[in-house]
């Protein structure tokens, strides 16, 4: 299965702030959206890193309530790792676990066109299992 595969199902929405957008706000977007992580875009919708509520938690240990003032900028993890749809989930999945992060940008030639999470990923790959076990399930009842 390939990334572009989930996307199919899961759509190409991508939730993204501006760097000069504050904490709060982000926090409040992240609420409203029921979403774990949001990326950080430029005017032309270029990826200039991500900001996810684990980075909101260490930023909040540091700054304290001052945080919630600071631009979303001065928190958001710059490193960010990208797939590519025809990228396989077994892969990515490999490439999240290995880099202990949890979103996963999915870029085109360039362009964003989604963003895959982990659970998106688990998700679609128990589907895949369950739908082999029943598929090895009727080749032993036919063989019986």
């Amino acid at each position: 299965m390939k990334i572009a595969d989930i996307l199919k199902t899961k759509g190409h929405t991508v939730h993204s702030v501006l760097p000069w957008l504050t904490v709060a706000e982000v926090v409040d977007r992240l609420g409203r959206l029921r979403v774990g992580a949001v990326l950080v875009c430029d005017e032309n919708r270029a990826v200039r890193g991500i900001v996810s509520e684990r980075d909101i938690v260490r930023a909040l240990g540091r700054h304290g309530a001052a945080l919630l003032g600071l631009p979303v900028s001065e928190i958001m993890t710059l490193r960010v790792h990208a797939c590519a749809p025809d990228e396989t989930v077994a892969h990515a999945m490999a490439q999240m676990t290995a880099g202990r992060y949890r979103h996963l940008p999915v870029l085109d030639r360039g362009r964003l066109v989604g963003l895959v999470s982990i659970g998106d990923l688990v998700k679609h790959r128990v589907r895949e299992m369950e739908l082999e076990t029943g598929v090895l399930r009727d080749v032993v009842i036919a063989r019986s």
